[in-house]
């Protein structure tokens, strides 16, 4: 014999569940639920997946660009968008060339720009040991294992270890430079640019490209690029005065300008073309194209 009451229940709590599921669904598709959601997540969680739409991205919930990813489904793709938008304008895309990635991270961007088909090959360079594990997956993951080729390691101006330090909020913002007391300090190894080119297969001559995030080391990256400097490649980089003090961002200035004349640099009041050599030596961070 059936217990009228005790169905009813079991109707109720099924119905109840149901439209606490449909109303939950709803709040976590939206870019305030997904916030709500990324930040309740424990640090028993190391990795997450998220499909993007066109690929797909494993990181860290624990970091800044992963949380961003979850957010937002991309970490500042339009900046690669406007970059190639750019390049394209000014004729500067050249068809089966290469892309040198210095600061890859977790591959978000190395993604993006594989996805445009701008670029033949891509060598991406990762010092870090927690983006780099990301940096693979998400190019195996992907299936661009024959386009990209991932170097664990610091671009500079002669092999060896450097001191290394992570931020463990933001693994983006680790770096040779400490900007934090609570940054861990490890060793990574250290090469110059042309026996990491040389390690991936790729010819020098090859890279129309130099993309460059690595948080205030970029003057002593660029020391190992003169080849491709001298070829006028076009070279996109963070440019943070605050990183190098006055005296060095004047003399990372006179090195740049004796390769390239004129660079379009990304203000928060807007893009301008300017001679090198009247870029600010002080200021906040801006991202600067040096084209010719």
């Amino acid at each position: 014999m059936f217990d009228a009451k005790i169905l009813t229940r079991k109707y109720w709590k099924r119905a109840f569940r149901r439209k606490r599921d449909a109303i939950a669904t709803r709040l976590f598709d939206t870019r305030l639920g997904r916030d709500i959601l990324i930040s309740a997540i424990g640090p028993r969680v190391k990795t997450m997946r998220v499909d993007c739409g066109d690929h797909v991205l494993s990181f860290s919930p624990a970091d800044y660009i992963g949380r961003k990813v979850f957010r937002k489904g991309h970490f500042e793709r339009d900046h690669v968008d406007r970059l190639l938008s750019v390049l394209r304008e000014h004729g500067l895309l050249r068809k089966g060339s290469a892309l040198l990635e210095l600061g890859g991270n977790i591959g978000t961007q190395t993604c993006y720009f594989a996805l445009s088909g701008a670029y033949h090959r891509i060598v991406s360079v990762e010092p870090d040991p927690r983006n780099f594990r990301l940096l693979a997956v998400n190019i195996a993951d992907n299936g661009l294992q024959e386009m990209v080729s991932a170097v664990n390691c610091a671009a500079g101006d002669r092999e060896g270890q450097l001191d290394f330090y992570l931020n463990h909020k933001n693994h983006g913002k680790s770096s040779a430079l400490r900007q934090s007391a609570t940054d861990e300090k490890i060793s990574v190894p250290v090469r110059p640019v042309g026996d990491i080119l040389l390690q991936a297969g790729v010819d020098p001559a090859a890279i129309g490209l130099i993309w460059m995030d690595i948080e205030g080391y970029e003057p002593v990256a660029c020391r190992s690029m003169g080849a491709l400097m001298a070829r006028k490649v076009p070279l996109y980089m963070e440019f943070t005065p605050a990183f190098y003090g006055k005296d060095q961002t004047r003399d990372f200035v006179a090195d740049l300008a004796r390769h390239y004349s004129e660079c379009l640099a990304f203000f928060e009041s807007g893009e301008r073309i300017m001679k090198v050599v009247e870029l600010p030596v002080a200021g906040e961070q801006f991202d600067v194209l040096f084209l010719r």
